[in-house]
């Protein structure tokens, strides 16, 4: 009897004893490969998130020092602009790196940081010189060049130094194979972002609407801007930046002589035909807008010709279209065509990402 009740006690037993076994093969291996290819997706969008619109370092912007100080490199702390004995002291000279009309540029050190020097060119240029002085101090902010000091006394300007040079060097450059990486539709449609960014900022300025006037063609324009090592765009160059005063009626003109050709805006032009010798006083003013007439064309060397950047063209048409409007009250302000980008960038990096996603 009792040899009975130990065996059915031990039939009872095996089949809990082999369900027990089956339990860790309810889960199937295929199960953990899903499991693994999901948490590779959500990686891999991450890093396309990631290479698709890069997150740039960040920038010592001016703007986090008082007014009169300034901080660049691996400063910690705010320094007060150089008085003209300290830059007679502390700035050593090294070589010339470029001149213009205005002043000559030289690089320099001061306190084992690399600096660019400027001095003025001639004694004639001296108002132009004192302008762009001014500009730079009132202007300081994230869309231009640092201010470190100056010495009227001495005609000299001390600038933050960036060793990319002008906007003018922006193929040469991503044409280099360690800036491959950055020579994308993506990159470049942000460049020219920041471009019109700052022209943004000089129409609503602390100094009232201001007009980039050295810009009569495309190489004079972007001599006028810098390519910093973080692949933005600084303005540097501010030594014509009329005023334009809407309320008092206040208009500009850039230069006194003729200009021609299609790249500055038509009221730029001399109205009265060829007939009629060029006369300045005769030649009509006008306001910001002339910027506003420039920027497709810039905006479309930024944007160069890598994979992409024809598909930006076509989205930036109508903009640009009416950027390009013979009537200046016409065209689209900064401020609209910086929303226009903004919102082509978005739309087509989510479907960039969407087609990445399906490929998966």
């Amino acid at each position: 009897m009792r040899l009975e009740i130990a065996e059915a006690v031990n039939m009872e037993k095996q089949p809990q004893n082999k369900r027990r076994g089956l339990a860790p093969r309810e889960v199937p291996p295929a199960f953990g490969l899903l499991l693994i290819m999901a948490l590779m997706n959500i990686l891999l969008y991450l890093c396309l998130d990631h290479f698709f619109i890069a997150p740039r370092q960040s920038i010592v912007d001016p703007r986090h020092c008082p007014y009169g100080h300034f901080r660049i490199g691996q400063m910690k702390n705010c320094s007060p602009w150089l008085s003209c004995e300290e830059l007679r002291i502390e700035v050593r000279q090294l070589k010339r790196v470029g001149e213009g009309a205005v002043k000559r540029v030289f690089l320099s050190e001061w306190k084992e940081h690399k600096v660019a020097l400027s001095r003025l060119t001639s004694l004639e240029m001296k108002d132009d010189f004192l302008h762009g002085l001014q500009m730079l101090k009132s202007l300081q902010g994230a869309h231009v060049v640092t201010l470190l000091g100056y010495c009227e006394d001495d005609n000299t300007i001390l600038t933050e130094y960036h060793p990319l040079g002008s906007l003018s060097n922006l193929e040469e450059t991503l044409n280099l194979s360690k800036y491959q990486n950055v020579n994308t539709w993506q990159h470049r449609l942000q460049l020219a972002m920041d471009y019109v960014s700052i022209i943004n900022y000089l129409h609503h300025s602390p100094m009232g609407t201001r007009v980039m006037c050295d810009s009569n063609d495309l190489p004079k324009t972007l001599s006028q801007y810098l390519l910093t090592s973080n692949f933005s765009i600084l303005a540097n160059d501010l030594d014509a930046l009329p005023l334009v005063n809407h309320s008092s009626g206040t208009l500009v003109k850039c230069g006194h002589r003729e200009l021609h050709g299609d790249f500055v805006a038509p009221e730029q032009l001399w109205p009265y035909g060829e007939d009629m010798p060029f006369r300045d006083d005769l030649m009509p003013s006008y306001d910001e807008k002339i910027d506003i007439w420039k920027i497709p064309d810039i905006s479309s060397f930024l944007l160069g010709h890598v994979e992409g950047s024809d598909m930006v063209r076509f989205h930036l048409f109508d903009i640009h279209k009416a950027c390009k409007s013979q009537t200046p009250s016409e065209r689209p302000t900064a401020q609209d065509i910086l929303e226009t980008y903004q919102k082509v960038l978005d739309t087509l990096r989510d479907a960039v990402m969407s087609q990445a996603r399906e490929m998966l």
